[in-house]
């Protein structure tokens, strides 16, 4: 699949652009506006926790302990993969770290950006992780959109083999990616497009 970056003009051009609209178009494009985002937002809400292979790996926003423990409890996760990296002055990280040695869980830490992504090298070495961590997994990072959405697009189609399209879901609005320039995940879907070619999908 592939992006192209927009060629920008400034503020300007865009007042001239939305002026020359009819406002019945105005309207309906921001009805659409205001349902992308209550989607997005009942998203977040429910801790963004999906399947990604079935018995095997799953997503979610950052878990709460109350969260890792109904996972381990309801689903069965051994491992855990935090994609926001280790950062032990903050709570939440201390958090996990506690409630994951308290469940028996193994904990992985691995530094992603989702704003600039990962180079295809680092990639390779998260497919490597995921493949050899033992199942089932949760995969997360902050909000469980971008990161969290780049990560489970290469389980599926390196680590998995279903191809491009059952991968490429993962990074989609479903589970709050925007596929949009200089917008905060953009770097995860710049990363995904650069894999594209390592991972056999020619010509999307």
């Amino acid at each position: 699949m592939r992006f192209s970056l927009p060629t920008s003009r400034g503020p300007r051009a865009l007042f001239k652009i939305v002026a020359g609209l009819g406002s019945a178009t105005v309207w309906t494009l921001a009805a659409i506006g205001l349902f992308v985002l209550a989607f997005v937002s009942f998203t977040m809400a429910n801790d963004n926790f999906h399947a990604v292979a079935k018995a095997e790996a799953f997503r979610s926003a950052q878990p709460s302990p109350q969260d890792l423990e109904r996972y381990a409890r309801e689903q069965g996760i051994r491992t855990v993969i935090n994609l926001r990296g280790a950062n032990p002055s903050e709570a939440w990280y201390r958090d996990e770290i506690a409630t994951a040695r308290r469940l028996g869980l193994r904990h992985i830490d691995f530094r992603m950006s989702a704003k600039r992504g990962i180079t295809n090298e680092e990639a390779w070495q998260l497919i490597q992780i995921m493949r050899d961590a033992p199942k089932p997994l949760l995969i997360h990072c902050e909000s469980g959109a971008d990161r969290s959405g780049l990560a489970s697009a290469l389980y599926v189609a390196a680590v998995k083999g279903l191809g491009e399209e059952a991968a490429e879901r993962h990074l989609s609005l479903r589970y709050g990616h925007v596929q949009a320039p200089f917008g905060k995940g953009w770097g995860s879907t710049v990363t995904w497009e650069r894999m594209e070619p390592a991972l056999g999908f020619v010509g999307s």
